[in-house]
Parts: structure tokens; sequence; C-alpha cells
């Protein structure tokens, strides 16, 4: 049986840890660093980096005094920042792509010119490394547009611009005022493309994968997907409207993505989630990111059925090609609760309060960005938990992820009261 590490500490990590406690194939599971509310029931490892040219030392130190087996890594930071590599290079098994790898999130510029170079169907873009050449760029263009800072941005770095005046304004945020520090050093203006977005994961040992099946996130701050961009609001899975296109996905999209990261010598290992438009026939790849998505991670992984440690256990042995996923047939929804003033500045410290009543409920409470303060938890994020409920039809999930959601309240509590609405739509 096999001792587990997850690297993270958002509902994400919360879900993957769950998703490793019911496996009969793992002894234990840690996270690091974890939240207040994910160590009420899981130990959680708190690591400071140091020592700059050593970041990672410290998770090593622990990883070798627990005799863990393998680490997840579902945090991107992270794995931008190299730990993949770090771990390697220590004899410790990882699941998570190489620094190298991990571009294809860290960078859009990176990602786009990738999917150019190796037929990845995606939006015509330019690149503009400064204020000036940007400004010149838009001039010439129709709207909207859309507008991305290069690097991590915590999911907020997209800005669609319904005209030249909004466009200018996107450009001074993230320019002049730096909004997203040094991730908008480069910025990506792309045309803008119509139809509904998706998401899909792929588990890859660098050079096989499987995939899953889709599930939809909820970007978009309030109900009718309007107001900012968020780190995601809510999700479900599956999305039955899109089931026949996932063959179609394997071939236009994850097979040249995988080859072609093989091909500049970077073979990824780990999970790759690929966020797309789709337009009746028409798929395109509006981000990759180099990990378990999140909210999408937390209704994905309580309707998967397969053991997660057999599928770290292939990756690492590279045999992910004798692994078929499989799915339980029911629908997840998973609703976020946020701080009112998400994504920009909000209040924390709002005592949350969880109702007796969720105990006859049937679901799984997530939780982000929570502090423990004596007995009780506190608010201490923008996004603050994630209430995930499963249901034999879609409307069933939805109708219990709400009543979940309701069981546990604090103030200034935010959350959109239509998630899943699009998946009853035909």
């Amino acid at each position: 049986m096999a001792k587990v590490l997850i690297v993270g500490s958002g509902a994400r990590e919360h879900a993957i840890a769950v998703a490793f406690q019911r496996d009969t194939a793992v002894e234990e599971v840690f996270v690091s660093p974890g939240n207040d509310g994910i160590a009420q029931f899981f130990s959680c490892f708190k690591y400071e980096a140091k020592d700059k040219n050593e970041p990672f030392v410290e998770i090593v130190n622990f990883v070798k005094e627990k005799k863990i087996d393998y680490v997840f890594v579902g945090n991107e930071q992270a794995l931008a920042d190299g730990i993949a590599d770090y771990l390697e290079a220590h004899g410790i098994d990882v699941i998570g792509p190489s620094q190298k790898a991990a571009q294809i999130e860290s960078s859009k510029v990176f990602s786009k010119n990738l999917m150019k170079k190796y037929g990845v169907p995606t939006a015509d873009y330019a690149v503009c490394e400064d204020y000036v050449a940007a400004l010149r760029h838009i001039a010439g263009q129709s709207f909207p547009l859309v507008l991305k800072a290069d690097g991590l941005a915590a999911g907020k770095g997209v800005i669609i611009a319904q005209d030249k005046q909004e466009a200018i304004a996107a450009l001074d945020l993230i320019f002049l005022d730096k909004k997203f520090g040094n991730a908008g050093n480069q910025v990506i203006i792309e045309s803008f493309l119509s139809g509904e977005e998706a998401s899909i994961f792929a588990f890859s040992d660098g050079e096989h994968f499987v995939s899953t099946v889709f599930s939809q996130d909820h970007k978009a701050l309030y109900d009718n997907d309007e107001g900012p961009n968020t780190g995601g609001m809510g999700a479900f899975a599956p999305v039955d409207k899109f089931f026949m296109l996932k063959d179609k996905v394997d071939k236009v999209i994850f097979e040249p993505i995988f080859q072609g990261l093989k091909n500049e010598g970077m073979p990824f290992k780990g999970v790759l989630y690929a966020g797309l438009m789709i337009d009746g026939e028409d798929i395109n790849v509006v981000e990759f990111n180099c990990r378990l998505g999140d909210p999408e991670a937390e209704v994905i992984l309580p309707i998967m059925t397969n053991s997660l440690a057999e599928l770290c256990q292939a990756i690492i042995e590279k045999s992910i090609d004798q692994c078929e996923l499989k799915f339980s047939g029911q629908y997840a929804v998973g609703v976020i609760s946020a701080s009112k003033g998400y994504p920009e500045a909000f209040e924390r410290g709002k005592p949350i309060f969880i109702h007796k009543g969720i105990e006859t409920l049937t679901g799984q409470i997530y939780f982000a960005g929570v502090k423990q303060q004596g007995e009780n938890l506190f608010t201490n994020g923008g996004r603050v938990l994630c209430a995930t409920a499963l249901g034999s039809s879609l409307q069933e999930a939805i109708d219990k992820a709400y009543s979940m959601t309701e069981c546990v309240q604090f103030s200034n509590q935010y959350y959109r009261k239509d998630i899943g609405q699009k998946g009853l739509k035909v």
C-alpha cells in the first residue's frame, strides 16, 4: 500500500486527497501545505522555501522521513518553479510535468506557439511585448478581442474587450498598472471564439495518455456568464452534449500536443488540462493547464471509479496505455462559495457556520480559503470552499449541491445560482 504526498493548498488538493483516501491501494495521505480545513481530515505539512536554490528541500526531507512512495503535485506554481525536476533529481517519483513541460501553462506565449507549430486548433493570435506594440496591434483589429497575460495569474489574467476603449483599458491594467505583475510582461491578443466552453483532462506517462469525460467550468463571476473572469465559480460533469466529441479531441488535440512536447525534448508526465471552446463540430483550445483544474477536479474525481493510485503507478511505470478510465454513470455538481468582492479585494476572518442538517445530505465539502482559530473555521481567501454532490440525473446533483451550499454559511458569502444549468439545455 502506498503513502502519498499531495502538493497544494486548495479545494482541488482536498478533492485529490479524498480520492486517494477512498483508494484501497493507499495507506496514508499527506498534504503540503494544505489548509486548516483539509487539516481536519488529513496530515498537513507546511514547508518554507528558505533557500531559493533548493526551495523544495524540506519536502524531500519530509518524503524520506515518512517513507512516502510518490508526490502528486496539484499546484501549478510549484510545477512552474520546477518541483518535479527537483524531486526526481533526489530519487523521488512525482506525478507532474517538468519545469520545461509546465510552460504549457506558465507561458501562454510558449503554449500558443507550440499549438501553432503542431497544428492544434486555437484562436488566431499575436504576441505583444510592450504597451506601444499592443496599442498598434489592436488599432487594426475587429472586436471583441481576448487579451491574456502571458504568465500565471490564478485564472484571472484573461480580459475580453468588447471595443477599442475596453482593450486600451485592459492594456493599461496589464502593462502600466502591473495588475498581474511579471505575468503581464508579455500579452497575447487573440481573436474571440464563439461557442460553449468545456474542459477535459488527460493522464499521460510521456509516451501514451488516457482522457476523461468532459466537465464544464463557470469562470465568470455572475450568473449567465456575466462579470469578470475568476478562477472558477463551479463545475459539473459529465457534459452529455459533448460525449461524441471525445475521440476527436483525443486525435486533434491531445495526440499532437503530447507528441509536440516529446519532440521538443520535454515529454509530459502527469495530468494535462485542456480548456476548449466548442461550436458544433468546431473545437479550439482556449488554454492548457499542466495539472488538474480547479473546480473541475472536484467533479471529475468523485465520479471516476478507477484507483487513482493505480493510475499514478501507471504514469511512473510508463504503462498508462494499459489503463481505461471508468466513470460511475452519475452526475457531479460543485458550487464554489466565495468571499464577496472576489476576484478583487475581499474581507477575511468571517466565521464559517456548518449546519447540522448537512449530516443528512450526501456530498462533500472541499475547503480552500479557510483558517482555523480556536475550534472554528474562518474565511481566509477569495474562493472559500466547494460543495460537491452526486446524483443519478444532473438536476438531482444540482439540487443536492445547492442544498449543501445552503448548509454552509458565512458573512458576505457569494455563489452563482446557475451552476449546471447549461447541461440541462439540449
